[in-house]
Parts: structure tokens; C-alpha cells; sequence
């Protein structure tokens, strides 16, 4: 008789700068919970990430990950010495394999297939503003500036800031692009993800400023973890991509 496998496990994970998200297949979301110290979307103490992570290991994989596959999600625009530190956080646990995705990949996945081509992603997130061009699922050009919805909470804010800096983010895009691609994507509907999402005060102005359709993420704040999901659940069933050392 053959010695029998484990089963290939795995979840999603969103550290985001005002919520840290855990997604597992089967499951959906383990965890849902203010993140620790996080500023602009960068991790900035390990510690507390790392008994969260835990504590989820411990709930749902009875504390072993050593047959764990984890999809990391980050900013689009983190650098490699970011991602890696990041990376190395979630496999100081035990992981066998850590694979990261930008945030802009995992929202578009969750959205739904509309078809190839260019498609515009703007993240209106907690404490970033995120506008990504992918064309066929591939990320072309992006753009990020640190404001975010927490930045309307201090006196006089108003947000026709957040507004404001998402219309410049795709206007440089447009003006960088010589293959047409914005202009084709603000054609077919621009995604919009995150928490700012839900807010009407700021999508509508947006769509006036764009001069474009908007797309909304179902459950927009969670959007990008569970598209994470969804891309884990597809890496879980394709011919080796169960876990491996990192």
C-alpha cells in the first residue's frame, strides 16, 4: 500500500493599512480585524501579524502549517525588499510555499470575468489610493499616492481630495500610455475596490471627473483577499502548485 498525502491547504491574506483579512477555501474569511502597526500599507512590527496568523493557524489548521500554501497579497507598487520582508514574516511560521499577488490582480480576479483587454483598478483604500492599469490580467503601469479615507477624518478634509487624486493617478497613466489602453479601459467601465468603495460621495464624483462608467466590487472592502482566494484555489489545483520550501 502507498503512504497516503496530506491534503494541500491553504489561505489568502490581506494586510491592509486599516484591516488585516484572512481567506481560506471552504471557509471564506477566518479573520477580519483591525491590523497591527501598518503605515501606508507597510508592516511595520512583525510581532503582532505573526500571533494573528497563529492564532488563525491554530483555529483552523490545528497549529500546522507545514502543508500550507499562503497567497499574499501587496500594494501594487511595493518594491522587492518590501515584498520579501513581508514574505518572510508570513513563512516564519511554517508555511511551505508563501506566493504574492498585487492587490490589483486579486480584486480584478474576485470582480469577475469581463472579457480580455485593458481594464483600469482604482483602490480607494484606508490610507492609499491605488490606481492600476492591467491589460489580459497583467499589470502594465500603476500609480499610488498616500491619501487615503483616514486623511478625511482630519479637520477641513474633504473628499473631493480622494476624488482629486485618483482623476490625477489615471490622468497619468493616460498621459504615459502609447498604446491606448486607458482610454479602452475607461471605455469598458473603470473597477472600483476598497473601502471608499461604499462611500457615494466619492464614486460619483469620480465618475464625473472620469467621464466614465464605474464599476463597483461586490463587497468591496474584502474584495481583494477573497480574489486572492480565488487565485489560491486555482494555484492549489494546478499541477504542482502545492507547497514548497521558500
Amino acid at each position: 500500500m502507498g503512504t497516503a498525502q496530506k491534503a494541500v491547504r491553504g489561505f489568502a491574506l490581506d494586510i491592509g493599512s486599516s484591516r488585516t483579512r484572512v481567506w481560506a477555501p471552504g471557509a471564506g474569511v477566518l479573520a477580519d480585524v483591525p491590523s497591527g502597526p501598518v503605515r501606508r500599507g507597510r508592516v511595520t512590527d512583525a510581532t503582532p501579524h505573526q500571533r494573528l496568523l497563529r492564532r488563525v493557524a491554530d483555529t483552523a489548521f490545528g497549529g500546522a502549517l507545514d502543508e500550507t500554501v499562503v497567497m499574499l497579497c501587496h500594494p501594487v507598487l511595493a518594491g522587492p525588499a518590501e515584498r520579501e520582508e513581508t514574505r518572510r514574516m508570513v513563512a516564519g511560521l511554517g508555511a511551505a510555499r508563501v506566493v504574492s499577488v498585487n492587490s490589483a490582480r486579486a480584486a480584478a480576479a474576485y470582480a469577475g470575468p469581463s472579457g480580455g483587454g485593458p481594464l483600469l483598478v482604482v483602490d480607494l483604500g484606508a490610507a492609499l489610493t491605488e490606481v492600476t492599469l492591467l491589460v489580459d490580467g497583467v499589470m502594465q503601469d500603476a500609480r499610488l499616492a498616500e491619501i487615503g479615507l483616514d486623511d478625511l477624518a482630519e479637520p477641513g478634509a474633504s473628499p473631493g481630495v480622494v476624488v482629486h487624486t485618483a482623476a490625477e493617478l489615471v490622468r497619468e497613466l493616460w498621459r504615459e500610455d502609447t498604446t491606448g489602453a486607458v482610454r479602452g479601459a475607461l471605455g469598458r467601465g473603470v473597477l472600483v475596490t476598497g473601502g471608499g468603495a461604499l462611500r457615494l460621495d466619492l464614486t460619483g464624483r469620480l465618475a464625473l471627473r472620469l467621464g466614465a462608467r464605474l464599476r463597483l466590487a461586490n463587497d468591496p472592502a474584502t474584495s481583494t483577499v477573497r480574489g486572492a482566494g480565488l487565485l489560491l484555489s486555482s494555484a492549489l489545483r494546478h499541477p504542482g502548485g502545492g507547497p514548497r520550501r521558500p
